[in-house]
């Protein structure tokens, strides 16, 4: 997309893409963060600084907040009845719960891939063009750049590029994890947050994400939410564990892994529990 192409501020302003992408505007603050679904407290007092243009894993066992806590980043715990939300994340000096905030710009920015990979019943042109269509390019020839600039990004480029106009749901999983990540990039976002999103594959397409995440570090801020701590301390740069909502310890990936400070760190790196 052009350098004078304006996006969507999630305070509901005009941008110029040329102002994006510096490293302190992908910076993530999360401070004091408590979350209770009804009665029931999910997230304790968490506080976590997200680098920029990083790769940053949750790791932990099933329930321990992981999940809550990345879809509390662009806000899709707000669907969820009865869930509150105490505490600030801080991105771009704005706190991401405030009143001003615009939803619909805050979830461009910062892009969601699912456990479960969600492609439309459309074709895979259509698929990655969607969301630009919605942002108001009406170009053909604007779409057709921005679809296979997201799809080479997405590293899918050279295995769909003869079938655009084929189905989205008769890819493979891998293909069609890899078409959700080219749909989020289409919009050209800061962040994308990813939820388990190679527990459905097998290891020649998780490899095939691991190394596309390595990629787009380059140009983006990334979460992942894993269960396997082999991905994790393949791919990220940092890593946060959980346990039972709180978060017991942060730092970079290599030192969390060889040198745990915190002994339920040690214990469930080392298979004790989890």
């Amino acid at each position: 997309m052009s350098q004078s192409t304006a996006v969507i501020d999630p305070r509901g302003r005009e941008e110029p893409r040329s102002n994006r992408h510096g490293d302190a505007r992908s910076y993530l603050d999360i401070q004091g963060v408590n979350l209770w679904y009804g009665q029931k407290q999910a997230l304790f007092d968490v506080d976590l600084p997200i680098p920029a243009k990083k790769i940053t894993s949750f790791i932990g066992p099933s329930g321990c907040g992981k999940s809550t806590l990345l879809r509390c980043i662009n806000r899709l715990n707000d669907l969820i009845d009865g869930c509150t939300i105490q505490g600030r994340i801080l991105w771009e000096g704005m706190d991401i719960n405030g009143a001003d905030i615009e939803l619909h710009g805050l979830r461009t920015r910062i892009g969601m891939v699912f456990q479960k990979s969600n492609p439309f019943p459309k074709s895979i042109f259509e698929n990655v063009a969607y969301g630009p269509r919605i942002h108001g390019v009406r170009s053909k020839s604007k779409l057709e750049e921005l679809v296979e600039k997201s799809l080479r990004a997405a590293a899918l480029w050279e295995e769909v590029k003869d079938r655009l106009q084929d189905s989205a749901l008769g890819l493979s999983g891998g293909q069609m994890q890899r078409l959700c990540i080219a749909r989020a990039l289409a919009v050209e976002p800061d962040i994308i947050l990813f939820d388990e999103p190679c527990s459905a594959l097998d290891p020649i397409a998780t490899g095939k994400i691991e190394d596309l995440m390595e990629e787009l570090k380059k140009d983006y801020t990334q979460v992942i939410v894993t269960h396997s701590m082999q991905q994790a301390s393949r791919v990220s740069d940092h890593t946060a564990f959980f346990y039972l909502g709180q978060l017991i310890e942060f730092g970079q990936t290599e030192e969390v892994f060889t040198r745990p400070v915190q002994k339920q760190t040690e214990d469930y790196i080392s298979g004790r529990f989890g």
